[in-house]
C-alpha cells in the first residue's frame, strides 16, 4: 500500500491484505497495531457490495463512549443488551456491532465520497465485535472489526478528524 499523502497528525491505517490496523505518527512510524477483520467480500467502494472501502478517510463521529465493551448497538444506538453466547443464539443472523463505532466518511470525491460509492451513506464503521469472532481474516460485512478490548483502546486514542487509509 502506498502513502502518497501524509496526515499532519496520528493516522489509521487499515492493511486490507494483513487484515491489520496500525496507529501511525505523522513520520509514518508505527505506534501500535492490531488485528481486524475487513469485508468477506473483499474490497471495494460500490454501496451493497459487502466490500471495505479503500483510501483516504477521517473518523466522522466517535459513537459509544462510556458503554460497556460488550453493549450492543443497532442503528448507532445502545439496544441496552450485552453480548452473550445466549443472546447470540438467540439471534444468529444479526451483524453485532459491540462497544464503541468509528464511523468513517470518504475523503476522495468520485471514489469512496459521494454517489453509490459514499461510504459514510454505506454505514462504514471500525467497531467492536464478539471475542469468539476470528481476527485476520476477512469475515466482515464491510465494516472494520476488532475485538472488543482492541476497539477500546483505539477509541481511546483517535480525536474525530483523524484521517484512516484503507488498502
Amino acid at each position: 500500500m502506498s502513502v502518497s499523502y501524509l496526515p499532519s497528525s496520528e493516522w489509521l491505517k487499515v492493511d486490507i491484505a494483513k487484515q491489520t490496523l496500525s496507529w501511525m505518527s505523522a513520520k509514518n512510524e508505527l505506534l501500535n497495531a492490531w488485528p481486524v477483520a475487513t469485508g468477506l467480500a473483499g474490497a471495494g467502494e460500490l454501496e451493497g457490495s459487502g466490500c471495505t472501502p479503500r483510501g483516504w478517510h477521517r473518523i466522522r463521529a466517535k459513537i459509544g463512549a462510556g458503554e460497556d465493551a460488550r453493549a450492543v448497538f443497532r442503528g448507532r444506538r445502545p439496544t441496552g443488551e450485552i453480548w452473550s453466547a445466549e443472546l447470540s443464539a438467540q439471534f444468529p443472523e444479526r451483524d453485532w456491532i459491540l462497544g464503541r463505532i468509528l464511523w468513517l466518511c470518504g475523503e476522495e470525491t468520485g471514489f469512496n465520497r459521494g454517489g453509490r460509492v459514499d461510504t459514510q451513506r454505506r454505514f462504514i464503521y471500525l467497531h467492536g465485535v464478539p471475542d469468539s469472532k476470528p481476527m485476520g481474516v476477512p469475515t466482515s460485512a464491510g465494516c472494520v472489526n476488532l475485538l472488543p478490548e482492541a476497539m477500546l483502546e483505539v477509541f481511546d486514542l483517535v480525536p474525530v478528524g483523524t484521517k484512516v487509509l484503507i488498502g
